[in-house]
């Protein structure tokens, strides 16, 4: 019945095409501006570009009700961006094409990389995801090994900030709502002089809480709230028309309140926790509320530094050379009380850190019929994740897990135009990657001279080669078709949570005790191959669409089951090979000069090898994913205009980890989002005013479900609903 539905939208969409086709080249005005991307990094129409990318354009992503990169989730197709990591409000997990990291320690990967300017984010838990300041985001679908490299088999997602000088001027915007929402930000581009430009961001953002810690009267904070600082410069200096260097600085800091969240106990009376005499009566009757005892799990706070140089020579009318050289460092104050009760049966308070260098040197050229980007890239990571105390039933302990990895490689991609109609591109990266990690536990921290009960370190490292091959053919200058054979590549891993029976890491202990061994990474590969077609374009002036037909194969993928069955909390990578078959659809119609509609459908049907009898299947992963967004544009006297606009969103149930339990325990509702925007446009578009409403039906859904065996975590959206007003001044 899944295939039948993949199969029936493809052949519809195919129809479709066929019955406009002759009527596109009689038209010659496009109504619809065409965006252009840097998805294949150089330049190109969104039109162009061989691979499924849904773009943003920054000044407009207010008015869908766009806030942080977590939004942009509800409006790609295959597209689901969760909140879950250890408890955080600020972490972002992106589920593209059934792929992601339900986790955040530093031993793991994910399976989407997010770019800003070009700088790989190596975590996903304290970085700075303001979006104030964007020129542009870009999400592309499907394994992008060749030009993005390793933890992009999934996808990737392009941050694109403004670049200084390119207009000059500047913009204020205040927001003010219910849930004590208070959000400023300014943004300045100025030019300094004929050579020297200078742009300048920054803001707060905040959000009052969903529920009362009912235990901690004094905790000074409610559940799910959040407050942020920001701030960013970048310098450009371009002396003449052949060579640039931007160089960019940013910051964040932000703190808040543990997200929402509860916990399943009543649902598996085998667990230790029911076992121990603990009930869901002694949870929180409202499930936004927390019922914690302890004061240390009630606040959670990140912050991150950045800075980055990137330069670009056109050395001349064919050959051009970039080098983007990054530094950033983030670090954060999470954890769970994973109980949810008083007593301190469960808990796991958090602190972890990361700095990251990066280094890209790219040789590009352009001579006529072909052209090539090519490059060397360096990436290295230093990082730590420490739990003190963690308290697991009852019983104090610290965890600390660390990793350096330093990953090299060297890419390349030529493209050959065979004829003003058919363009070929082939493309090839040779990755290397290497991880030193090390794990210490200690189960009795308070005692004086205590030495650690299991300090162990390893090595390992990987190689691949990633490849891609494409054709684009234009059936007119604003219509093509393409298809597409591309690979991804992720190294192995080390395992997040490294226990094994009785709570111990399993390696020969003292006393010639046997176990074996759990803190060994992943030997093989991690790969992905893509085939895909697709049709995009403006097949009449009115009407912009693009669609896409797709099959992924995954080999060696990790999924991450965790459980508490034999003393310990373990997460175990569960290897398995996974088929990815989808359909996906955006369209844009202008039905007068005042409406438009945007659309856009994602369906896949992921297969999973079965693995000891049981079928898993691909966590967080909705098979339909929709989205409608209808705009009107009334004009007023006096020359303003005001534009009135819907977003609604569909996500289709899923399950929050790769078991589909029989008894449904870890299965998530489907969920429909619906935001409002209603605004005025001054005749001189200086200024905007606005009324919007978010999740205007105050739909109220999980992020994530986990079944550890003992217990279930129900993790909570902070999404509830917001209505408030929005202005903009522009100078």
């Amino acid at each position: 019945m899944k295939n039948n539905k993949l199969l029936l939208s493809a052949l519809c969409t195919i129809a479709l095409f066929g019955t406009s086709s002759a009527a596109f080249a009689q038209e010659s005005k496009s109504l619809i501006e065409e965006i252009t991307v840097t998805a294949t990094k150089r330049a190109q129409s969104i039109y162009e570009v061989p691979i499924a990318v849904s773009a943003f354009e920054g000044d407009k992503l207010a008015q869908q009700g766009i806030v942080d990169i977590v939004d942009i989730g509800k409006f790609v197709p295959n597209l689901n961006i969760t909140q879950f990591s250890a408890g955080h409000t600020s972490s972002s997990n992106p589920f593209i094409r059934g792929i992601g990291l339900q986790d955040h320690l530093i031993t793991t990967d994910p399976g989407v990389s997010v770019y800003v300017d070009g700088v790989y984010l190596g975590r996903q838990v304290g970085q700075n995801w303001s979006l104030s300041n964007i020129e542009r985001l870009e999400v592309l679908r499907g394994p992008q090994g060749t030009l993005y490299g390793r933890n992009s088999i999934g996808g990737a997602i392009n941050i694109i900030t403004k670049t200084p000088g390119a207009a000059p001027g500047a913009r204020i915007s205040l927001e003010a709502g219910s849930r004590d929402r208070l959000n400023a930000d300014f943004y300045g581009d100025m030019e300094l002089s004929d050579t020297v430009a200078l742009s300048i961001t920054g803001g707060y953002k905040s959000r009052g809480g969903i529920g009362k810690f009912i235990n901690l009267p004094n905790a000074g904070i409610e559940v799910g709230e959040t407050q942020e600082v920001f701030a960013r410069a970048a310098l450009k200096y371009q002396p003449g028309d052949n060579f640039r260097i931007v160089i960019a600085a940013d910051a964040n800091d932000a703190e808040g309140g543990l997200r929402p969240y509860t916990t399943l106990i009543d649902e598996l009376p085998n667990g230790a926790v029911f076992g121990a005499g603990f009930r869901n009566s002694d949870l929180a009757a409202d499930p936004y509320d927390n019922a914690t005892g302890q004061a240390n799990q009630t606040r959670v706070s990140n912050e991150a530094q950045g800075l980055s140089i990137t330069a670009d020579w056109d050395w001349n009318d064919e050959l051009s050379a970039k080098v983007i050289v990054s530094t950033r460092s983030s670090e954060y104050k999470a954890g769970l009380d994973d109980d949810s009760f008083e007593a301190d049966f469960l808990s796991f308070p958090e602190n972890g850190e990361a700095d990251q260098t990066s280094f890209e040197l790219q040789l590009n050229g352009d001579y006529g019929n072909w052209d090539f980007v090519s490059g060397i890239y360096y990436f290295e990571e230093d990082g730590i994740n420490d739990q003190d105390p963690t308290i697991f039933l009852g019983g104090p302990g610290t965890f600390t897990l660390s990793q350096e990895t330093q990953s090299m490689a060297i890419y390349g991609n030529v493209g050959y135009d065979v004829s003003d109609a058919l363009r070929l591109s082939v493309g090839i990266r040779l990755t290397e990657d290497e991880k030193d990690a090390a794990v210490e536990i200690n189960d009795d921290p308070a005692t004086p001279g205590n030495d650690p009960l299991i300090a162990e370190t390893a090595s390992d490292d990987w190689s691949e080669v990633s490849w891609d091959l494409s054709a684009t053919y234009d059936f007119n200058e604003r219509m093509n078709v393409y298809g597409t054979i591309q690979t991804g590549y992720q190294s192995g891993q080390f395992p997040a949570r490294p226990f094994c029976l009785f709570g111990f890491l399993d390696f020969t202990q003292p006393g010639n005790v046997s176990r074996p061994n759990c803190f060994v990474a992943q030997d093989d590969n991690i790969t992905a191959t893509n085939y895909e077609i697709g049709i995009k374009g403006q097949p009449l002036d009115w009407w912009q669409v693009s669609a896409a037909v797709f099959l992924t194969q995954y080999e060696d993928l990790p999924y991450q089951v965790s459980t508490t069955q034999g003393g310990g909390f373990n997460t175990v990578n569960l290897i398995v090979d996974q088929d990815s078959t989808g359909f996906e659809l955006e369209t844009t119609a202008i039905f007068s000069d005042n409406f438009l509609v945007h659309a856009s459908l994602g369906l896949i049907d992921v297969d999973v090898d079965e693995q000891g009898g049981v079928k898993p299947v691909a966590p967080l992963t909705p098979e339909l994913t929709f989205s409608l967004s209808p705009e009107l544009r009334v004009p007023m006297s006096g020359g303003g205009e005001m534009t009135f606009r819907v977003d609604y969103s569909f996500r289709d149930d899923m399950y929050g980890e790769p078991s589909s339990d029989p008894g449904r325990l870890t299965a998530i509702d489907s969920r429909s989002l619906i935001n409002a925007d209603i605004s005025y446009r001054s005749a001189d578009e200086s200024w905007v005013a606005a009324i919007y409403g978010r999740n205007i039906t105050d739909e109220r859904y999980d992020n994530a479900r986990l079944n550890t065996g003992d217990y279930v975590l129900q993790i909570l959206s902070n999404d509830a609903s917001e209505f408030g007003l929005r202005l903009t001044k522009n100078f």
